[in-house]
């Protein structure tokens, strides 16, 4: 596995960047050599954010935990990730029979250039529409984190939308042509 390590506003030491190199030797296992992994440290004030990413074929999985040592944050984060992988491994081999990592180098190459060119558009991400269900949906919305996820609905062949609403229940967008 390649590690990719970012930093905002905090610079990691040696020590720190070989004991996530360390730990995240556990996720060997699940993936090829050639799989990327994006490490990203924060520090707010007082709070420290490790992030932790992995593009793969059919989605991302990612970890995010914060407080106030960062050495902590490996600890927790490492294996809320490796229940998402394990998770995902199991789903992505029922429905698809493939399991293999998306390359990160130029979904990021072609982000940066592309946000240079653009006031607006702060960040740009593409991903293949999958048909799913609704149900599928809020699955993967639970997979990998987020407060919505767009998808294809299998039922109409629309692009749908389904998010988390304040209350903990879910809403859906549905697209009329």
């Amino acid at each position: 596995m390649k590690i990719e390590f970012l930093s905002k506003n905090y610079s990691p030491s040696d020590k720190l960047k070989n004991v996530i190199e360390h730990k995240l030797e556990k996720l060997d296992k699940f993936f090829d050599e050639d799989t990327k992994i994006k490490v990203m440290l924060k520090q707010s004030k007082e709070i420290y954010t490790l992030e932790l990413t992995i593009g793969v074929e059919k989605g991302v999985l990612r970890s995010e935990v914060s407080s106030d040592n960062m050495y902590n944050n490996i600890d927790i984060a490492l294996p809320k990730l490796e229940k998402q992988i394990i998770k995902h491994h199991k789903k992505v081999e029922s429905k698809f029979k493939n399991f293999k990592a998306k390359d990160f180098a130029a979904e990021v190459v072609a982000n940066a250039e592309e946000a240079e060119h653009q006031s607006i558009v702060v960040k740009s991400k593409t991903f293949e529409l999958i048909p799913m269900t609704v149900e599928d949906a809020i699955e993967e919305l639970e997979l990998v984190g987020h407060d919505f996820f767009v998808f294809l609905n299998k039922t109409s062949n629309a692009v749908n939308v389904v998010y988390r609403r304040m209350d903990g229940d879910y809403g859906l967008i549905e697209t009329v042509v």
